[in-house]
């Protein structure tokens, strides 16, 4: 399959099922080529003690999927990997401790005003003990407003990059699943929506299950009304854009709420404590891939594709306030992409200048005066060009590691200075 072995090196590797701390034996791996929409280039089988050995072209990206329990493990491999280690779990159809973190939707009026755009964000947090996946016919389940009509959907793992994920219906009216395994850690799935609209636009959540944050952004300029015994609440006043939060959600609980008039979210917010808000993000662009939709830095034992996040955003305004840590994810992880070959994305992302001129090491050029509001749009955008033209080949290795290096130090110095404001 791989043309010559001639260009081909062996890649040895160990997996391991942490539920049992033991070697995996009979799991399939499979080499996947990322340059033709993930082309199967060869496979084989663990052994009883976990190991294998895979052969492996010489140049060039490739990623390793490890199947365990119907449930898939990726780890990218780098040109001259001569051995890599993959994590993997016992999957189950019911795991106790999987529980909804948060149900973040960002509401919009649609250009026209004839319609309404909403980007639906779920974080799912696995705490099993020992560790399990959840894998199953329906691992996660939702509602969506009657009339919904899906523009797009993705799913993550923890640690890894946002893929295409299609919703499937359920049965029943506007009621959805979306396959893909639950593993241990936190899983996002994001899901934007149009809904048909004139002046006002009444919603009725239906929690599948109870959601300990169901957070509403939407412009400043549209109104809100909560329906009748409903616990939502206001919280931060960010310029452009408001923010409601029901806390401890229960399936069975009035959550009703009434919309109107017009307004888009604002494009460029900031972090918390720098007077912006993570509704931009989201709303504006309509996707986080969850990823968001997720500020993450990539896990090798879980990631979907080469490269990898943002790193992992500070924490300590959590303790603040419970909503601020889903803000970060939303703030930073919006310009994630989807896995290589997944066909398109969530979002077109804005023109970005090219990264030369964009940022260095130092935090000097174009981050410089910018403050911790233009330095994460800056960073948002160049960092997702980086990703872009590693895929496509625009970047060598060596160049790639060297502004990806330079990327995450000023990263950490923007998001130092965020929390020191």
């Amino acid at each position: 399959m791989l043309g010559s072995s001639l260009l081909a090196q062996s890649v040895t590797g160990i997996v391991t099922n942490r539920t049992t701390n033991k070697p995996s034996g009979n799991d399939d791996v499979v080499l996947l080529q990322l340059a033709q929409g993930m082309q199967e280039l060869a496979r084989t089988k663990t052994d009883s003690r976990g190991r294998f050995n895979i052969a492996v072209p010489a140049d060039g990206l490739h990623l390793l999927r490890v199947t365990h329990d119907k449930a898939n493990y990726f780890k990218p491999i780098e040109p001259g990997t001569q051995s890599v280690d993959i994590d993997v779990y016992s999957a189950a159809t019911d795991v106790p401790g999987v529980t909804t973190e948060a149900d973040v939707l960002s509401l919009q009026s649609e250009s026209g005003g004839d319609g309404l755009k909403v980007v639906e964000h779920f974080f799912l947090k696995n705490d099993s003990a020992p560790p399990k996946t959840l894998m199953s016919e329906h691992p996660f389940e939702f509602y969506l407003p009657a009339g919904a009509t899906v523009l797009g959907a993705a799913s993550k793992a923890p640690g890894g990059m946002a893929v295409q994920a299609a919703p499937v219906p359920m049965g029943d009216p506007d009621h959805y699943t979306i396959l893909f395994p639950i593993r241990p850690g936190q899983t996002e799935f994001q899901v934007t929506y149009h809904l048909n609209y004139k002046d006002s636009f009444t919603f009725h959540p239906r929690p599948t299950t109870p959601i300990d944050n169901l957070v509403l952004i939407l412009p400043k300029s549209m109104s809100f009304k909560p329906g009748p015994s409903t616990p939502y609440t206001s919280v931060d006043e960010e310029p452009g854009a408001q923010t409601y939060v029901a806390r401890n959600v229960q399936p069975s609980q009035p959550l009703e709420f009434t919309i109107g008039g017009s307004g888009q979210l604002p494009r460029d917010n900031g972090a918390p404590g720098a007077g912006g808000s993570g509704a931009g993000g989201s709303g504006a662009g309509g996707a986080t891939s969850a990823s968001n939709v997720s500020a993450v830095q990539a896990d090798p034992n879980t990631d979907t594709r080469p490269g990898g996040g943002l790193g992992t955003p500070v924490d300590k305004d959590a303790q603040r306030d419970p909503w601020t840590k889903y803000r970060w994810w939303i703030i930073a992880g919006v310009a994630l992409a989807f896995a290589a070959g997944a066909g398109f994305l969530l979002r077109t992302p804005a023109p970005v200048r090219s990264t030369a001129a964009a940022i260095h090491p130092s935090g000097s050029h174009a981050l410089t005066g910018a403050g911790p509001q233009g330095a994460l749009q800056i960073l948002r955008d160049e960092m997702f060009s980086l990703e872009t033209d590693r895929v496509t080949g625009k970047l060598s290795d060596g160049q790639y590691s060297d502004l990806k290096t330079a990327y995450d130090t000023v990263l950490k110095r923007t998001l130092d200075r965020a929390g020191a404001v």
